[in-house]
Parts: structure tokens; C-alpha cells; sequence
């Protein structure tokens, strides 16, 4: 494939070397994204022509993606990939992450690596803070994701993820007037089944899902694609949950590390509800019925 002129030549300039034998690298929705060589070295690019508007004070999509990934990599719990540049279309240049391409186990290696990346996980959210968001927004797919900080968990999930997600719905036309009602009577009643007292702001990937992780070369587990900010464990384990993608020794070797606080399973669709929320706004109404699924199940 052919990178666009203005990447090709924005992505030469930074490596010194003129990028070569790009090959095209599908999953995503959002973005696009290459693996290349220059200089002998492979490289994972993602570009984006159209990349979303920041808020006012917030990073672009590609800043804050490398942000996260530096965060992430200060712990030293899990692999993420090295960012080497970025840029969010300042001065009408391209917007692009450039990224350490990784190498995947040559079987896949998800089930052997797994329960690597449970421990990994529960080590990474022994990284906490006093209180629960992040100093800077973010984004959860395309989603712009509001942050700052608050000293109550309550507070942070039912005003900055479920109450934006629900006015963004509202929005969008995809919160009818019932679902609005179930799902205000369910922020208004979180205390009923969170215990504050019970939990800490833990670090958190924030968006993994069974597409976001894999096995490296040695069969290390390695993360990606962040949304990160600090909140309830269980907020990440739910997502896990969600969709798929991890085997039963993931989620044996997290609770071994860190065993689960009574009544988590019953937590669990809490916490899912916001990213099916946001897979509400972000692809429409298929989506809809988990929401109310979920809000019935809590509220009635």
C-alpha cells in the first residue's frame, strides 16, 4: 500500500529514513494504520484524516493516546508498545501516532499468556491515587472521555461516564424518554450497590477489550489502545467480561493476585453499562437492548 504523501514525508523526517514496504493493518474503526520499515526497523503507524475535535484544554486523540501509553509504561506491570512520535493535524500536517511494532507470538499464544496478563493487571491497579479521573480528558474509542478529578467514586462513574454518555445520547436521539428515566433512577441509586469505603482509584487500561491486548514474541502480554484513568478495578474487569477475547486463565490468575471483594459479579453489568453505552453512541441502536437490559436489571 501507499501511505499518504504528507505521513510518508512527516514520518521521514522524524526517522531520518524514507518509509518502505508498508503494509496495511485492519481491526480498527477509527483509525487507519500501516506497519512499514525505515532504516531496517518495522514500525506501526496510525493515521487518521478526519481525527475527532478536542474539547477546550483537551489533548488531541494521538496526545492522549501517547500519554496513556506512557503512563502505562511507568509502571513497569505490562507491555505497551514505545511511542516514538505523534501529532494531531497542528498546522494542517497529517495527525498520527508512530509506534514500536511488536511482533506477535507465532501461534497467537493468547491462552498461554493469559494468566501472565491477569497478574500483570491486578499488579497495575496497585498503582493508585487519592482520588478517581485523570489530570487530562481522553477518548474511549472515538468518544471524547471527561475526566478531571474527584475525591467519590460514586460520583465520578455517574456524572463523567454515565451521565455524558446519556446527554451525548440524548443528543444523538438514542435515549428515549424511558430509557432516560431507568437510567437517571440508576445514577441516583449507585450507593446501593458501590461501597466506597470498599475501594481505591487504581490505575486502569480503561478500554480493554479481547482486541487490545496480545501475546509478544516471547509471549509476553502486551496492551494497547488506551483510555486510562483512575477508578474502581472492578470498572476493568467488567469490560474484560464484556465482550470476550480473554481465556478463563486471565481471570483465574487476577483473582489469585487479587482476590475479588464480595459481590463483584454482581457489580459487573454496573460497570459494563458504560461502554455499552458508548457502543450506543458511537454505532447506534444495535446496542440498545444491553442497555436496557442492564437498566432493568438494576432499576425495574
Amino acid at each position: 500500500m501507499m501511505l499518504p504523501r504528507s505521513l510518508a514525508a512527516a514520518l521521514a523526517q522524524t526517522l531520518g529514513a524514507v518509509p518502505r514496504r508498508a503494509q496495511s493493518i485492519g481491526g480498527g474503526d477509527i483509525n487507519r494504520a500501516a506497519r512499514f520499515v525505515a532504516g531496517g526497523r518495522s514500525y506501526l503507524v496510525k493515521w487518521n484524516v478526519h481525527p475527532p475535535v478536542p474539547p477546550p484544554g483537551a489533548p488531541g486523540m494521538f496526545a492522549a493516546e501517547a500519554r496513556g501509553l506512557a503512563r502505562l509504561a511507568g509502571t513497569r506491570t505490562l507491555r505497551v508498545p514505545a511511542v516514538h512520535a505523534f501529532a494531531d493535524g497542528e498546522d494542517q500536517g497529517p495527525a498520527y501516532i508512530l509506534l514500536e511494532w511488536i511482533d506477535s507470538a507465532p501461534s497467537g499464544g493468547r491462552a498461554d499468556t493469559g494468566a501472565a496478563l491477569g497478574r500483570g493487571l491486578a499488579a497495575l491497579h496497585r498503582t493508585t491515587d487519592v482520588a478517581y479521573g485523570l489530570e487530562h480528558d481522553n477518548y474511549c474509542g472515538a468518544t471524547p472521555q471527561v475526566n478531571g478529578w474527584l475525591e467519590s467514586w460514586i460520583a465520578f462513574f455517574g456524572q463523567r461516564r454515565l451521565g455524558v454518555q446519556m446527554e451525548l445520547a440524548t443528543q444523538k436521539g438514542r435515549m428515549n424518554r424511558e430509557r432516560r428515566r431507568r437510567l437517571e433512577r440508576l445514577i441516583a441509586r449507585l450507593g446501593e450497590w458501590i461501597d466506597e469505603a470498599a475501594i481505591q482509584p487504581s490505575l486502569l487500561h480503561g478500554d480493554l477489550w479481547g482486541g487490545n491486548w496480545m501475546a509478544g514474541p516471547k509471549g509476553e502480554p502486551v496492551i494497547f489502545d488506551p483510555a486510562i484513568y483512575y477508578g474502581d478495578r472492578e470498572a476493568e474487569l467488567a469490560m474484560c467480561h464484556l465482550f470476550g477475547g480473554f481465556p478463563d486463565e486471565f481471570f483465574r490468575a487476577y483473582d489469585e493476585a487479587w482476590p475479588p471483594a464480595p459481590g463483584r459479579d454482581e457489580r459487573l453489568p454496573l460497570y459494563q453499562l458504560y461502554h455499552l453505552l458508548n457502543h450506543l453512541n458511537l454505532f447506534g441502536e444495535g446496542y440498545g437492548s444491553g442497555v436496557d437490559r442492564i437498566l432493568r436489571q438494576y432499576v425495574g
